[in-house]
């Protein structure tokens, strides 16, 4: 074990009277990282007293402040690729492919039921969602907690829009992917963010390639014979090489661009005092069965930060 880890497990003394933000980031399967990053930080002493987070960092957040983070790890891990397969409907017509009943289901069992209020928690939480409409930044900081998470994770082309208060929206990775600022303007005295995008460009491609070529029982590969079936006599006589990339592929390509260069642009102009970034290019955008190894980064990832947290808060 190296000093770095050892330390990694020393109990930080943190001033009682210091208001923490933890503002955890949006990245897909890459999320599951939260959980691991909670805990480590946990084992330190770092506690937060404000939570904000964005698409499946507000699904992780709402869980950690509802007390059902262990329930939800257990259930992450346990997740098969036939199991992952299930959530989604193969089905053109729909606004998504998400299963929206299970989905449903999934978050009244590991974040709250429906009648839960965010402002019933003692710890402060909110969820970043985008207004479909006008692009705004909408802080989801009161009411219920599910409805608050579902907006946030509201991907498009995986869930259709949700509307709250007489507005459309979608996720938040789309305006402010690392909440930094929602932490400051709640009261943090010191922000810790989790950007999931730090290492995302120019990996993730023949990553998800190979993902492709031996998923076929899973969520991408079942998405992606759907897109065959349909675009097949488009590309009938080019080589594979020649055949741009599938539907999943470039969805999650498209997304990495724009939240890598979102966030570079929103933490520049918002820092945080504290940045952890797990290292999970290798990890695609629906590979939500992979939560163990993602977890573990995250644990990693804040042992390696250790001295860096300490130093941080102990100046403070």
């Amino acid at each position: 074990m190296t000093d770095t880890e050892n330390r990694g497990r020393e109990c930080i003394t943190v001033n009682s009277k210091l208001t923490i933000g933890l503002a955890l980031g949006s990245g897909s399967a890459r999320g599951w990282s939260h959980i691991g990053i909670i805990k480590e930080l946990a084992s330190l002493g770092v506690v937060p007293n404000i939570v904000c987070g964005t698409s499946v960092g507000s699904l992780v957040g709402a869980s950690y402040v509802s007390n059902n983070i262990d329930k939800l790890e257990e259930w992450a891990c346990s997740l098969t690729k036939f199991e992952a397969a299930k959530f989604f409907d193969i089905n053109l017509s729909l606004n998504g492919f998400i299963n929206i009943e299970k989905f449903h289901g999934f978050l009244n069992e590991y974040v709250a039921d429906d009648e839960t209020l965010i402002e019933d928690y003692p710890k402060q939480y909110a969820a970043i969602a985008t207004e479909l409409a006008t692009g705004r930044e909408i802080w989801l900081a009161k009411g219920s907690i599910v409805e608050a998470v579902w907006a946030s994770i509201s991907m498009p082309s995986l869930f259709p829009a949700i509307k709250l208060n007489n507005k459309w929206l979608v996720d938040g990775g789309l305006v402010n992917p690392v909440p930094v600022s929602v932490c400051r303007a709640l009261g943090a005295d010191i922000v810790i963010a989790v950007n999931l995008n730090g290492d995302i460009m120019g990996r993730q491609r023949r990553a998800n390639a190979e993902v492709v070529k031996h998923d076929n029982n899973g969520v991408t590969g079942k998405l992606t014979e759907l897109v065959r079936e349909y675009s097949g006599s488009f590309f009938a006589n080019a080589n594979i090489s020649d055949q741009p990339p599938g539907l999943l592929e470039a969805i999650a390509h498209s997304i990495n661009i724009t939240q890598d260069r979102i966030t570079r642009s929103r933490m520049a102009g918002d820092p945080a005092d504290i940045v952890l970034s797990p290292r999970l290019a290798d990890i695609g955008l629906l590979e939500v069965y992979r939560a163990n190894e993602a977890i573990e980064e995250g644990r990693r990832c804040v042992q390696r930060m250790a001295s860096e947290i300490t130093d941080r808060l102990e100046e403070i």
